[in-house]
């Protein structure tokens, strides 16, 4: 096979002097999608997934139960043409939002419903006695799932977490459908001027492997350094008590 990888130090002809500046900046937004998409999903998530457990606050958990059956179970694909095309018509003042941002929105919404069960799953993994000791010491639900409940609980689900952060990350490459310039995006656009469709794709897999694997090191740096001796399983698959 005859490889023709200076194909990346040509001129593409438009606002990047080569294709490799061109890959290094939808690189740039892929990561830039991800992470804030990552950021509305940790938020949104949280919420969620603490209120389902909520004890006697049934219309909480109802809401929160249904928030997250509709937003798992609508592909990621449909949500994003949803907020890009059907929401604006709705909310007129969407339609001067950059897709950048909805494709943020919709990402993170998305992943938000994942998220949320794990949390709720990791609150419920805690034995009982931390809820109760939690209340025996005077404080509020609120206070004792920040100071108790909540901090162990993510310390349970930074496994899964990770699979969630690598997923978000992959996932990101739907942004193409609305004309955000991200990897995919660039894939397509550079294999149709240059004909060197293998070099592209190649190129841009390997960015997609270096952000994964860059995200398993700083996630397993992280369940490193949170675990609770004697309570998280020495390898990070889950708690144990």
């Amino acid at each position: 096979m005859n490889w023709q990888w200076e194909v990346f130090l040509q001129d593409p002809g438009g606002a990047y002097p080569t294709y490799w500046q061109w890959m290094l900046s939808a690189w740039g937004w892929t990561v830039s999608v991800a992470l804030l998409a990552l950021a509305v999903a940790l938020v949104l998530g949280s919420v969620i997934g603490t209120i389902r457990t909520l004890p006697d606050s049934p219309w909480l958990t109802r809401l929160g139960n249904a928030w997250v059956e509709l937003f798992r179970n609508i592909p990621l694909l449909v949500q994003i043409f949803l907020w890009y095309h059907v929401i604006p018509a709705f909310v007129p003042a969407l339609k001067e939002v950059p897709s950048f941002i909805l494709v943020v929105l919709a990402l993170g919404i998305f992943t938000s419903a994942r998220i949320a069960e794990q949390v709720r799953a990791g609150i419920q993994a805690l034995p009982r006695g931390q809820r109760y000791a939690g209340m025996a010491l005077g404080f509020t639900t609120p206070q004792y799932y920040r100071y108790v409940i909540l901090p162990m609980a993510f310390r349970i689900i930074i496994p899964p977490l990770t699979s969630e952060t690598m997923n978000i990350f992959k996932n990101s490459s739907v942004a193409f459908a609305v004309s955000v310039s991200e990897l995919t995006m660039f894939a397509m656009q550079a294999q149709e001027e240059t004909s060197r469709g293998i070099e592209i794709y190649i190129a841009v897999t390997g960015l997609y492997v270096i952000s994964a694997f860059v995200i398993n090191r700083i996630m397993a740096f992280i369940e490193k350094r949170s675990r609770v001796p004697g309570f998280i399983v020495q390898g990070g698959t889950g708690g144990g008590h």
